[in-house]
């Protein structure tokens, strides 16, 4: 089998920008739920038959203690933060088990899906759908890869190479360096992607690196300028790194047959009637009635 484990928070923020607005029976803006519904719907309707959606249920997490400048919900649009719920009721009705993510965030929720699945030797192939480069960490040989759907494109251990110039294990390291604008943490003055992705082809983690560029066994334009930043910010480079690193240790299903989808629940048809979008509903019966008829 097959697991597909999905970042909910980023598929409501891609419809809600990236279709057309709908409201509900009662006016409000719903069209980033629909949006959502509808891509998981698409995926069941090709073959997927396990998956989990992890959402942000608090935007805040731990990290902002730790990081005064770390993500919060502030500026989001109030329509979107308004459904952030709805969808997860959504879900739920649809069948779909959700993770809503308090003290960690919704990436750590896929990581920790991620490990928990790749426990399973009937698991052939774990999917982790999303863009975000913090999840390149998980990635594990062509097991655990990282899908992003909207530009069609998995990424196996090769792939985050190819992207990063970094094995995934030192995706946190990179992040650390080169910073996370998304996130809310700057990384070392200096250093860019390119250089970063030099440095930690060989020597992987913050720690190993020398702190005298001459010691380097790597060249790299500006060494000294950037050897010398690493020595005045190293304290944060290693407090963005935990930043950066997610933690896998939640314990969110006891077994992968749990993550089967068996169908909308009864409560799904009610639901998508007030959603605006009562096709949902037939759509998901038609989809469970075909998964259930049998193969010639």
């Amino acid at each position: 089998m097959n697991v597909h484990l999905i970042d909910g928070t980023y598929e409501l923020f891609r419809h809600y920008y990236g279709a057309p607005g709908a409201t509900d029976r009662a006016g409000r803006e719903a069209g980033g739920v629909r949006g959502v519904l509808y891509s998981l719907l698409g995926m069941l309707e090709a073959g997927v038959t396990h998956m989990a959606v992890a959402t942000d249920h608090v935007i805040e997490s731990f990290r902002n203690q730790l990081w005064a400048g770390y993500k919060t919900g502030a500026g989001i649009d109030p329509d979107l933060l308004a459904q952030f719920r709805p969808l997860e009721d959504g879900l739920r009705a649809m069948g779909v088990q959700v993770w809503p993510m308090e003290e960690l965030e919704a990436d750590d929720g896929l990581a920790s899906g991620a490990a928990l699945a790749a426990r399973d030797a009937r698991v052939e192939c774990i999917y982790l759908c999303t863009p975000d480069k913090d999840l390149a960490q998980c990635v594990r040989g062509s097991r655990i890869v990282q899908w992003d759907r909207r530009k069609g494109e998995v990424r196996d251990h090769v792939g985050v190479v190819n992207k990063f110039g970094v094995p995934p294990r030192s995706i946190p390291d990179y992040l650390a360096l080169v910073g996370d604008s998304a996130d809310g943490f700057p990384g070392v003055p200096g250093w860019g992607a390119k250089s970063t992705a030099l440095v930690l082809s060989r020597y992987l983690h913050l720690e190993d690196i020398p702190a005298r560029a001459r010691g380097w066994d790597v060249t790299v334009r500006g060494a000294a300028r950037l050897a010398a930043a690493l020595r005045q910010h190293r304290a944060n480079a290693f407090l963005f790194r935990d930043l950066a690193t997610l933690r896998d240790g939640a314990a969110l299903f006891d077994d992968v047959d749990e993550l089967e989808w068996q169908g909308p629940t009864p409560a799904f048809e009610k639901f998508a009637d007030n959603l605006g979008a009562p096709a949902l509903a037939a759509r998901a019966e038609r989809i469970h009635r075909k998964s259930q008829s049998p193969t010639v």
